[in-house]
């Protein structure tokens, strides 16, 4: 691999996930190109042609350039969608909206290098459903599930699990309300709530309530496994513990061989370099798979236990691991 070749960083302007793979990178002196998909085409500037099989070109932002042959690897940290402007009529601005996302990450996604994670890949891998089915296949303890919009159905699951399930989003749902940010969170449900004709509107994710003892974020990057226990004090984090991050703490733990096991054959099923695994854990030790984030934050699992979640990510941006 030229050491020149440069790594592009595809994130939001304000995301300190991508900030310290950039930093480390940096410290590598290896080159990088930062871009959030949202500027095109407004701040950033697409030329490409295709020459002998190969797109062949560069993407520039007004300061620098980027030579897309020679990009060696694409971190890909949920860039924002690309952003027109509000002048333009609304029917058009959708039309180009969808142009530039398909022109621009289209183009990128045809570039050979690897990319963490593949952008198909991780959309695919983003479907809950295909998780679950996937981690009972790999041998992975996986609650009891149901996917319903019919009240009745709902309210027998949750009868015969002893009459209270948890809900939870199949994807996160964060928003205003009021004036004030909003947020879904897993939550338990009573078989009585879940019985509320409101169900029928649309899907909802049911699940077994585990007698979890605390969680576990495990961060797998090309092959090399980096978990953490995460134990909560407060009882509104003991179902979510995403809802308040000051109430944690954070101790390195080594996960058993089974599922070391299992969270490789997922990560295989999936094409993915990368996931986030989340687990609850039973006073017994069993780890139950709750779900796999193929682009998920880590930085604060890092900052807490020291584990070198960064350095594995940037080995492999820099072409040094599988």
């Amino acid at each position: 691999m030229d050491p020149s070749a440069p790594v592009l960083v595809l994130a939001g302007r304000f995301d300190p996930t991508a900030d310290l793979a950039v930093e480390e990178l940096n410290r590598r002196k290896v080159a990088v190109f930062r871009a959030d998909t949202a500027d095109f085409p407004c701040a950033l500037d697409l030329s490409a042609r295709l020459e002998d099989g190969r797109w062949c070109g560069t993407l520039a932002n007004g300061r620098r350039s980027l030579d897309l042959e020679a990009v060696r690897s694409v971190y890909y940290r949920r860039p924002a969608r690309p952003r027109l402007p509000a002048s333009m009529d609304p029917e058009a601005r959708k039309v180009a909206e969808r142009e530039a996302r398909r022109g621009l990450s289209g183009l990128l996604t045809a570039l050979p290098c690897r990319w963490l994670p593949p952008p198909g890949a991780a959309a695919d891998a983003e479907h809950k459903p295909v998780q679950l089915r996937l981690a009972a296949e790999a041998g992975l303890r996986v609650p009891r599930t149901l996917i319903t919009n019919d009240p009745a159905e709902a309210q027998n699951f949750a009868l015969a699990l002893g009459g209270q399930v948890v809900y939870k989003p199949f994807l996160p749902v964060r928003g205003t309300l009021g004036g004030r940010s909003a947020a879904v969170y897993a939550s338990v449900v009573s078989a009585q709530e879940v019985a509320s004709p409101d169900l029928a509107t649309t899907a909802h994710l049911l699940q077994e309530l585990v007698p979890k003892t605390h969680d576990v974020r495990l961060t797998a990057v090309a092959g090399h496994l980096f978990a953490a226990e995460i134990h909560t004090t407060g009882q509104t984090n003991r179902v979510d513990w995403r809802r308040d991050y000051a109430d944690h703490v954070y101790k390195a733990c080594t996960p058993p061989s089974s599922v070391v096991q299992g969270v490789q054959q997922m990560l295989d099923r999936l094409q993915l370099p990368y996931g986030a695994f989340d687990f609850a854990v039973t006073s017994g030790g069993t780890w139950w798979f709750l779900e796999v984030n193929p682009s998920g934050q880590y930085g604060f699992i890092e900052q807490a236990t020291g584990l070198p979640i960064t350095a594995a990510i940037c080995d492999y941006l820099e072409g040094e691991s599988r």
